[in-house]
């Protein structure tokens, strides 16, 4: 019987978040973006000071451990309190780990935090070429805008996708 735990991470855990970012930023992204895109926006958002920064500015990160290995991770931000909308910002799974319902159970225990903290909405982004979209779909969730996003010289193109929780 595997032993599967989500925890929420702490700034001790962010050379964690690095390692597996390190891991899996790459055979994500390199299907659709430029390798200089890829590791452009890594710089920018994985660094060790970067996610400190970002647990400063309000996103929680949650741990996902199989047997005791760090597999994956996830965090969520408050994106519009009048609205009630919270954010998934990152969810990812090691390559190796993928399609094995890890994901699912990781997305999950990331709408039952923000429904706890009143949430009735939670967005995500996603590339409009990630494969990724089809995953949310299966998980309820529904096209909800598109918006082209400019990091440094690059652009994102991303789906909003949403989930209606309470």
């Amino acid at each position: 019987m595997r032993n599967i735990t989500i925890r929420e991470a702490t700034t001790a855990d962010i050379p964690t978040i690095n390692r597996l970012a390190t891991a899996i930023w790459g055979p994500t992204y390199r299907p659709i973006l430029s390798e200089e895109q890829i590791d452009y926006m890594f710089e920018m958002i994985y660094t060790l000071p970067a996610l400190q920064q970002q647990m400063q500015e309000g996103q929680t990160f949650l741990l996902l451990l199989d047997d005791n290995e760090y597999v994956g991770f996830a965090s969520y931000s408050l994106k519009d309190e009048l609205e009630k909308v919270y954010k998934l910002n990152k969810i990812y799974l090691l390559p190796t780990r993928q399609g094995t319902g890890l994901g699912k159970l990781l997305l999950e225990a990331v709408e039952a935090k923000v429904s706890k903290l009143g949430a009735g909405f939670l967005d995500l982004n996603v590339n409009r070429f990630n494969k990724a979209k089809t995953f949310y779909e299966r998980c309820g969730y529904q096209v909800h805008l598109q918006e082209d996003i400019p990091i440094g010289p690059y652009w994102m193109n991303d789906y909003v996708m949403r989930k209606q929780l309470a």
